[in-house]
Formats: structure tokens, sequence, C-alpha cells
């Protein structure tokens, strides 16, 4: 293994963000309100060789866990290709993804025996009209179908990711944490973080996890102590309950600290931060195996340039102009 990858803060990366495409075919409002807009001219994405030689950089710097990201990353028609090919590289102890969900009930057993070992989907509500409205696609009831099938396909445990909303789905926590008591499922809360695109949505929408937190902890959920290589959610855990409870709150004091995770763009680039600007180019160190070095030593150069923090709390959200746009 090369020097493990690490910043000027002493930091160590365990985990990358893999973006395969930006498309998505939902229309979320905190994303892609108005639907993906397809570009003229466009580059194409990354091709399994050009995302092999990404994955075999980390994976000798010791990265440990891959997350496969979009858009939707199963809009990709090798996409199976690519768990195959991440789950043959020597070190990498985890391949996760993040998906919509709709293609869950009829593709997630193929992906679980292609290496698959861990899966995020997004429900955003309960409630199918309120799900309907806040992602654009009436595919409620599908996503849930999916979500069993996963957990009858072998997943121990399904990670929820729902968007906090003021004025939306924010009323719905009673009813999440009834769905979690019998099933292995763990919610995660994520607070709207402020994106290029929409301000306004976020000015309307946007609620602290914190009040969240103090309720979990008042009616005696535990923290649990994170992996190294473990996303940014502080996990609890409750006696009573098969289910967990996440919370991502990105501006809370310190939430970079113990950042850990570096991002590739479809495209070939470096993200140093989901808030940072434009990103690193590495595709040119990527049409050939024996530019690895070189590769991992331009990785090593950036990472000097990470900032600490990502500046949110003071409004500044960097160049991204939407979550799909680098991977969430």
């Amino acid at each position: 293994m090369s020097i493990q990858f690490q910043d000027d803060f002493n930091r160590k990366f365990y985990y990358l963000r893999l973006s395969i495409t930006d498309v998505c075919n939902f229309r979320c409002t905190y994303c892609l309100p108005d639907g993906y807009k397809a570009k003229q001219n466009k580059t194409p994405f990354l091709s399994i060789d050009e995302l092999k030689r990404v994955v075999c950089a980390f994976a000798h710097c010791g990265t440990s866990k891959i997350r496969i990201t979009g858009g939707e990353p199963s809009l990709r028609r090798d996409f199976t290709e690519i768990i195959a090919m991440i789950a043959e590289q020597k070190g990498i102890e985890k391949i996760a993804m993040t998906t919509n969900g709709y293609r869950l009930t009829k593709e997630v057993k193929k992906w679980r025996d292609a290496g698959l070992t861990h899966l995020n989907v997004s429900v955003d509500s309960l409630d199918s009209r309120m799900f309907h409205q806040i992602t654009g696609e009436n595919k409620f009831h599908q996503v849930m179908k999916g979500i069993d099938a996963a957990l009858d396909a072998g997943f121990k445990t399904v990670k929820i990711n729902a968007v906090l909303l003021k004025n939306m789905n924010d009323v719905e926590i009673p009813a999440f944490l009834n769905w979690i008591k019998d099933k292995p499922i763990q919610l995660r809360l994520i607070e709207l973080m402020k994106t290029g695109e929409m301000t306004e949505l976020f000015d309307k929408h946007h609620k602290s996890g914190l009040p969240v937190r103090d309720y979990l902890m008042r009616n005696n959920w535990e923290m649990k102590i994170p992996e190294k290589n473990d996303g940014p959610a502080e996990v609890y855990c409750h006696p009573d309950y098969q289910g967990e409870m996440g919370l991502i709150m990105p501006y809370k004091k310190d939430f970079c600290a113990s950042c850990n995770r570096l991002r590739i763009s479809a495209l070939g680039k470096l993200h140093l931060c989901l808030f940072g600007d434009q990103g690193v180019e590495l595709r040119d160190l990527l049409q050939t195996d024996d530019q690895n070095e070189a590769l991992i030593l331009r990785i090593q150069k950036e990472l000097m340039n990470k900032k600490q923090t990502h500046f949110l709390n003071q409004g500044y959200s960097g160049s991204t102009p939407n979550l799909a746009s680098i991977g969430g």
C-alpha cells in the first residue's frame, strides 16, 4: 500500500464517493426540481476502465469504502459490471450505493450477487402524496417494495436517506420512528444544504437537526461509535428499536473535523469537498495503467489544498450548482 491519503489537518481518507453519472430520472425539489437537463456536446462519463484506475489508486492509498453515486447510478447500463469490478480490488471492504430506489425490485439481488455490500435509498416521506411532491415522481409504493426486496436479497440493514424539510416532511418524524421500530432500517435525516441553484428553497425549508438529536437523547437513544470509514452521520440506537436513527448536520460546529471522504465526479474530477471550487482534473491520468503513480502523486499534492471547513455557516456554498452534479 502507498502512503495513506491524508491532508494538512491530519485527516485520513478511507472513504471515496465515486459518481458514475450526473443523470437522474427524479425531480427532487432540493436537487433537480426542473429535471435533468442534457447538455449539448456532452463529455462521456468515465468508462469502466477509467473507473477501475481511480479505484485502484484509492485502494492502494488506504481507502476501504467506495460509495457509488450519481445522479442515479443504476441508470448506467454497465452498473452491475462496475460493482463487480470494484469488488475485485484488494483492500476495498465496503461497496455501497445511493439510489432513488426505482430499480431495486428488479435489480437488487443481482447487485448484491455482484458484490454490493451496503445500500442507501432516498425516501423523503412516508406519505405517498408528500413523496410525490418532494421527488416529482409518483413512485412511493414502487420504492417501498424495493426496500423489502433488498432485505429479502440479504442486506442485513438498509439505510434510508430523508432530507429534512421544514413545513413539508418534518412533521413525519413520529411516523418514521414507528416505521423503524421493528425493521432493520437506519433512517438518516439530512439537513437541507444550500447549493447554487436553490437559495430560495433553502431559506424557506431549512431546519436544523439539533432538536431531533435533543429529542432522541431525552428518550434514551445512545450514540454509536463510528468506524473509520463511516460517513458523517451521528447514529443513535435504542434497546426497544430494531432500527437506528442517523443525523447528518453539516451546519453543526466542527462538522468537518472528522472528514474522511473525497469525491470523484462522473467526468473524472477530484472534489476535496462537496462545497469546494471547481475540482481537480484527473482524467488525463486515467488512460493507461502505468499512470497509477502519477495519479496518486497528483491526488496527494491536491490534498494539501483541502480547506479545514466548508464555510457553509458563512453562507458559502462553493461552485456546486446542485447535489447531482458531483454525487451529493
